[in-house]
């Protein structure tokens, strides 16, 4: 039996699925048992309780082999980011009262660093948190989410996808979410280690190809536009985030612009992804035209 944190999303769903394609037992600690009701069809054991909740996170981790954790994505975190503090001080207590025989936590490129993250601290914070667990740990420091740019199928029909990514032809690290859920299923069922380890996944890749193989599913000729660094906060609030509160959105791209997000860091295993940008860009348009 494996738990799997945030199974209703694309990281947690995918490991899942890579869990279940091993004839895994999984179980999963879902808020919302309706909106996991179709992973409970398939026989995942479903434990309600929420991400601050230790008890249940607790009783979630009883009897399993190892268990896979993330932090939910906050767009708009408080200024001291008390909202990751609170869910790692969860975790920490359930992982250290319950201490499965191994651990695999999400983190993120770029979370090795202390300061200039934006929302990448967050998991900078979860990685120091779990400094101390008994457990063996692996955090798993993915790229930016080739998933990220599912937009371009709409937005970019007139031939330009508009990217935060300055200059665009600068390559970072990017990944599938496809990619990590296998990965974490690997490190989940493959030899037990000891200690901590981390892994960066995702292979480096510019916004250019990403467009490029946007342009190659849609049939078009799309190109990677920039968007002016002034225009961050207003286009930032477009999708949803609350005026005033972008800082950390645009902190982050800031540091990947960088080129903080680059591989090789020292002491870090790296593993290169297998699907590609035009791979999810396929899918996502199969799906959505059946």
């Amino acid at each position: 039996m494996f738990l799997v944190m945030g199974i209703t999303g694309k990281v947690g769903g995918a490991t899942a699925e890579h869990l279940l394609a091993q004839g895994k037992e999984v179980r999963a600690l879902v808020r919302d048992r309706e909106k996991a009701s179709g992973w409970a069809s398939r026989g995942v054991e479903l434990v309600e309780g929420n991400w601050n909740d230790s008890a249940a996170t607790e009783q979630a981790l009883k009897g399993v082999e190892g268990a896979f954790v993330m932090l939910p994505a906050v767009w708009a975190p408080s200024p001291d980011y008390n909202e990751a503090k609170g869910v790692i001080a969860s975790y920490v207590e359930a992982l250290t009262k319950a201490a499965p025989p191994r651990v695999v936590a999400l983190s993120s490129m770029g979370a090795n660093r202390i300061s200039g993250l934006g929302m990448i601290t967050a998991l900078a914070l979860l990685e120091q948190g779990f400094r101390d667990l008994t457990s063996p740990i692996a955090f798993v420091r993915a790229g930016g989410f080739y998933e990220n740019f599912l937009y371009g199928l709409q937005v970019a029909q007139g031939g330009t996808l508009p990217v935060y990514y300055n200059p665009t032809n600068r390559k970072s690290t990017m990944v599938a979410t496809n990619d990590i859920g296998a990965e974490v299923a690997n490190l989940l069922t493959g030899p037990v280690w000891s200690g901590q380890r981390v892994v960066e996944l995702g292979s480096m890749v510019s916004a250019d190809e990403v467009a490029e193989q946007l342009g190659e599913v849609l049939n078009l000729d799309v190109k990677a536009f920039a968007v002016p660094r002034v225009g961050w906060a207003e286009a930032f609030e477009q999708f949803g985030i609350p005026k005033g509160r972008t800082g950390p959105a645009e902190e982050m791209f800031e540091a990947v612009n960088a080129g903080w997000m680059e591989l090789g860091v020292e002491g870090t295993e790296h593993l290169a992804g297998t699907t590609s940008a035009r791979d999810v860009f396929a899918a996502a348009q199969k799906a959505k035209t059946a």
